[in-house]
Order: structure tokens, then C-alpha cells, then sequence
């Protein structure tokens, strides 16, 4: 059974992560929820990618302003990864955004703004590989 591997930057992140956790539950789908920074903890983020990096679990990372951890994940992995970068308002957007949007080449990340669309996309992937 695959899973939904949700990593964000910090604890902080879990109540946002909650508005895509929450819908995936309820539809039964395997949720694991982890908060590492790839600035401050990356061996800890490596050990959580290697752990569930089998090409069928799906990837998703909350982390906003410099947004290295979904590139990190993506770098790491061959598995989807889909970055939701949290935000409070419309100037943490703008800030957010750019750091998601620009990631280095070799690291695939598809960039999903809305909690809920990142819901229905997690759920066609997964659909997918049926």
C-alpha cells in the first residue's frame, strides 16, 4: 500500500499539513507525517526519504521562504513530489512562492498552491499506479 510521505520544515507547518492529511485520511490513504529541516536536520530528511523512497509512495513538502526541502527530497528520490508551500497571507505568498518555484535542475517538484488541489492531485497519482 502506498503512502503519502508529508514533510514539513517545522512543527509549525502541521496545521496547514492537517488541510491535506485530514481529506486523505478520510479517504483511506496511508498518511506519515515528519517535520525535519533540510537546513538544520538533512541527515534526518535523507534517513525519512530512504526510508519510504519506492517509486510509489507520493512525496509532499510544506515549507515556505527559503524552501530548501523540496528540492532536497526531489534530489533524493524517484518518487512524486509535490510542494504546498504554506502561507498566511498574500506577502508570505509572494515570498514562498518564488523560493518554491526556483528549483535547481535534476530536481523535479510540482508545485501545487492549494491545500485542497494538492489533495485531488496526491489522489490521482495514486489512482495512476493502479
Amino acid at each position: 500500500m502506498p503512502h503519502v510521505i508529508i514533510l514539513c520544515g517545522s512543527e509549525k507547518d502541521f496545521p496547514f499539513a492537517e488541510k491535506i492529511k485530514a481529506p486523505l485520511e478520510e479517504k483511506g490513504v496511508s498518511v506519515k507525517l515528519f517535520a525535519s529541516s533540510a537546513h538544520k536536520n538533512g541527515e534526518k530528511v535523507l534517513e525519512i526519504v530512504r526510508e519510504f523512497d519506492d517509486g510509489k509512495n507520493v512525496f509532499v513538502t510544506i515549507a515556505g521562504r527559503s524552501n530548501a526541502l523540496s528540492g532536497f527530497v526531489a534530489g533524493h528520490t524517484n518518487s512524486v513530489v509535490i510542494a504546498c508551500p504554506p502561507h498566511k497571507d498574500k506577502m508570505d505568498f509572494f515570498i514562498n512562492i518564488n523560493s518554491t518555484l526556483q528549483m535547481p535542475s535534476k530536481t523535479p517538484v510540482l508545485t501545487i498552491l492549494d491545500p485542497g488541489n494538492c489533495v485531488l492531485a496526491v489522489e490521482r497519482i495514486l489512482n495512476s499506479q493502479k
